[in-house]
């Protein structure tokens, strides 16, 4: 089976060549790290033993978030391990490197044999955790094969890839043989791994990891941006983080409209792709609103009325300590949602779409706690200004959030537990 996999992913990737050199040459999107993902393992890694280490892989920026309390329980439990992170995207191994040291982290490779091997050889790890569901078969069946332990952490299917994953469940059921424990969000998440072909003595349930991110240091924006809005007299401030096409328009329509009768607001407009930013920023030019970027604020603006465009990594969590109501996108349009714990966690009043579905069991328990408003585009504005003028529904809702977000907590222990099952076992394993 690996054999035909990886003749065809060559064959995509020589297909599809023109297209990333395309990418690489006018946006720069993927040229970041390109010799990592390629198997060219960086020095930084090679300068300190990692013999025996455990290799964490997470996706992007949602993953680093969601693994930090779980990296910083392993290096407590075995401080004479080193611990490494890798990323796929390029935000992501930003704020990797800036939580865990630029001598961790690292792009993880392309699932083909020759740049895997070499992250293997030079790592020799004896745990490989992998967050949510990253199941690459090349990896997989080389990692195990050199006598590392796998582990899936965070695991969900989703609605979208279920029906895709069943559709080769045979192949699947080799594939995931190699996994050693697998512990998913919820139990409909366990079931569908079952259903998919994981075997069923391995799968548990430990819960959501994102519900134990620890809320974010002191963050200078935070202050700047606190001072900034008492400075300038702003009563309401409107966070709409991670944000997508097509979402910013109705966004800034939403806030024309609360202008009119709420002048000292502000709104923070935060997209969820960097490489967006600058279309944003047009954008808000031909809006007619007032705007700054945050890239370039002095800190002496005047922010009632004003757009604040959010075009930097890694701040947007801490901002939405700030927000009186906060939307988070991805999902007024059909892209899957993205994560609402992050203005919860605050107790901020919290608006999503109808399109969830990456966090269809975390927006379930907010909506059956009456704890989050789910809106369609044409009643954006109208939700948005409800929750401003009332703010007894605000505060409930807010204060069910908070509550919702703290009763949660406890997945980063149940997944310690379970990872420190495996790791005596490898202290008896020659290698």
């Amino acid at each position: 089976m690996h054999l035909l996999y990886s003749a065809g992913l060559w064959l995509v990737l020589l297909v599809t060549l023109p297209y990333w050199l395309v990418k690489m040459l006018t946006t720069g999107k993927y040229r970041a790290g390109l010799a990592e993902r390629l198997g060219r393992v960086p020095q930084r890694l090679l300068g300190t033993p990692a013999e025996g280490c455990i290799w964490v892989h997470a996706v992007s920026v949602g993953e680093v978030l969601a693994v930090e309390r779980l990296l910083n329980g392993l290096r407590s439990r075995y401080p004479d391990r080193r611990i490494v992170v890798s990323t796929t995207t390029a935000a992501g191994q930003k704020l990797a490197r800036e939580r865990h040291g630029e001598d961790n982290a690292f792009f993880f490779p392309l699932d083909l044999a020759f740049a895997i091997r070499s992250y293997l050889r030079a790592l020799r790890p004896s745990l490989v955790v992998l967050a949510e569901t990253e199941f690459w078969p090349n990896f997989l069946r080389l990692a195990k094969s050199e006598g590392a332990r796998l582990a899936v952490v965070n695991a969900r299917i989703s609605d979208r890839s279920f029906p895709r994953y069943l559709q080769l469940r045979s192949l699947w059921k080799r594939l995931l043989g190699n996994i050693d424990v697998f512990l998913a969000q919820s139990e409909p998440d366990a079931k569908r791994l079952v259903e998919i072909g994981a075997p069923a003595e391995r799968v548990r349930v430990a819960g959501n990891l994102k519900f134990d991110v620890s809320a974010p240091t002191a963050q200078p924006i935070v202050e700047m941006l606190r001072q900034g809005f008492a400075r300038s007299g702003v009563a309401d401030v409107i966070v709409c983080g991670s944000t997508v096409e097509g979402e910013e328009p109705l966004a800034l329509d939403a806030f024309r409209s609360v202008l009119k009768a709420r002048p000292a607001s502000a709104l923070v407009l935060a997209p969820r792709h960097p490489e967006r930013f600058d279309a944003v920023a047009g954008l808000l030019m031909d809006s007619s609103l007032a705007f700054v970027r945050r890239s370039r604020m002095n800190g002496g603006e005047n922010l009632a009325g004003t757009v604040v465009l959010l075009d930097t990594i890694g701040e947007l969590a801490g901002i939405y300590s700030l927000a009186r109501v906060a939307f988070v996108g991805g999902s007024l349009v059909p892209r899957g949602g993205h994560n609402i714990l992050e203005p919860a966690q605050y107790g901020v009043a919290t608006l999503v779409g109808t399109h969830t579905e990456n966090f269809r069991d975390i927006i379930q328990i907010f909506q059956q706690a009456n704890a989050v408003r789910v809106i369609g585009p044409d009643s954006f504005t109208a939700e948005l200004t409800h929750l401003l003028e009332d703010r007894s529904l605000r505060e409930g809702l807010g204060r069910r959030a908070a509550e919702v977000f703290r009763s949660q907590s406890g997945a980063t222990e149940r997944t310690l537990a379970v990872l420190g099952e495996l790791l005596p076992a490898l202290e008896m394993s020659p290698r």
